[in-house]
């Protein structure tokens, strides 16, 4: 997304609307873009720089990493704010910066119970065991010490 400056009058410029996928280039198998780049920016020129601020939504499939399942998840940034000095050029390309904070704001490790807001369908095989359950089986830690003979000489 581009902003010429000749068109930023005095006052700001409000723009809002969608533009295509700014992150084409991540494996398809963990993120996939799920439809366009929505955003509502303020933009303005003060004292030789460019300040834009706003909010951006990007929708995308990601892939569950407990059960590898894609589900829906749309990342937002609700604190989009740029300031950059002006260079000379008559237009910015904002591209780089939305980018960047789309990928800042994406999960690391994406949970379909978490960030989907469904249920896991992971096999009963896979799931914790009781806490509980686990600590009566378990022998207690000085059993081997308990047997040690000492010979005293």
């Amino acid at each position: 997304m581009k902003i010429h400056l000749r068109q930023i009058p005095a006052e700001g410029l409000h723009l809002e609307g969608e533009e295509d996928c700014p992150i084409p280039q991540l494996d398809p198998a963990e993120v996939r873009c799920a439809g366009p780049l929505r955003y509502a920016l303020d933009a303005g020129i003060s004292e030789g720089a460019l300040w834009v601020n706003g909010a951006l939504a990007q929708p995308v499939e990601l892939r569950c990493v407990r059960c590898l399942e894609s589900f829906p998840f749309d990342i937002e940034v609700r604190d989009f704010t740029i300031h950059t000095e002006l260079a000379g050029p008559e237009a910015v390309d904002l591209t780089p910066f939305m980018r960047e904070d789309i990928l800042l704001n994406l999960p690391a490790y994406p949970h379909c119970d978490r960030e989907g807001g469904r249920v896991c369908p992971v096999p009963e095989a896979i799931k914790q065991p009781d806490a509980s359950a686990v600590l009566e089986e378990r022998p207690p830690d000085w059993s081997a010490l308990d047997r040690l003979k000492i010979r005293e000489s």
